[in-house]
């Protein structure tokens, strides 16, 4: 059965987990930290707070019955723009990176720490809600180069009108391009705006994402691609950006 505490906390979190134990510790956990806590033990329950709640986090448990984390967070991301923290008590990266694929925010193995996970929490919190939105379009569409950025179901929109979906990691490097568009960025602060964390931990990370957005845009091998390679100093969205 699901569970809501309460409390004054401006930020609502859902813990989606099958172990009461967890959902207890995380319940009692994050409303010491000042957050307010639904819980949900799986898919159903999930989509019911979701229909009832305003929720500002989703921690969801990737090992749940019926319907798995990763189908849950495909599903949540066609349609939601919530950030999600992905729970694994897997150890393989293939698993974690799967997570990111499917449009996960961030992961945190089992076991963990729950002074870990609140930071964890604030981190993301930090990159998706209203810090950055000083800085970057928080809601509404960008337009650019024939594409549609979807700045709340977080999804690219082609000319036909075809949706592409993006990763957490995709979605937060494409808003900080329409953001500054004809603008080189520098690899650096690319990192420190998508992800929060050292540069040097993320210079490789960096590169492959853009080559996934490239590839997405489908321009990857083209001439003129939307995002250009500015030799020694970063990359650029050679564009102009509509917002509406």
């Amino acid at each position: 059965m699901s569970h809501m505490s309460t409390g004054s906390a401006s930020q609502r979190l859902l813990i989606v987990d099958d172990d009461a134990d967890i959902r207890s510790l995380l319940d009692e956990q994050l409303s010491r930290a000042d957050f307010a806590v639904s819980t949900a033990a799986n898919g159903a329950e999930m989509r019911q707070v979701l229909e009832r709640e305003r929720i500002d986090l989703i921690v969801l448990d990737l090992n749940l019955p019926r319907e798995d984390g990763l189908t849950l967070c495909r599903s949540l991301r066609a349609q939601s723009g919530v950030p999600i923290i992905m729970l694994t008590a897997r150890s393989e990266p293939v698993d974690r990176i799967v997570g990111l694929e499917m449009g996960a925010d961030d992961y945190v193995p089992k076991p963990f720490e729950p002074r870990e996970l609140i930071a964890r929490i604030r981190n993301v919190l930090r990159r998706t809600g209203d810090a950055p939105a000083q800085i970057e379009p928080a809601r509404g569409k960008a337009a650019f180069g024939g594409w549609v950025l979807d700045l709340e179901k977080r999804h690219l929109i082609d000319a036909s009108g075809r949706v592409v979906s993006l990763s957490g990691a995709e979605y937060r490097l494409l808003r900080v391009f329409v953001a500054q568009p004809n603008r080189v960025l520098t690899r650096e602060q690319l990192v420190t705006r998508t992800t929060g964390r050292p540069f040097e931990s993320q210079r490789r990370a960096i590169d492959l994402q853009i080559s996934r957005l490239r590839h997405k845009l489908g321009n990857d091998a083209a001439e003129t691609p939307l995002i250009k390679t500015v030799r020694n100093e970063g990359y650029v969205l050679a564009a102009a950006v509509t917002i509406t």
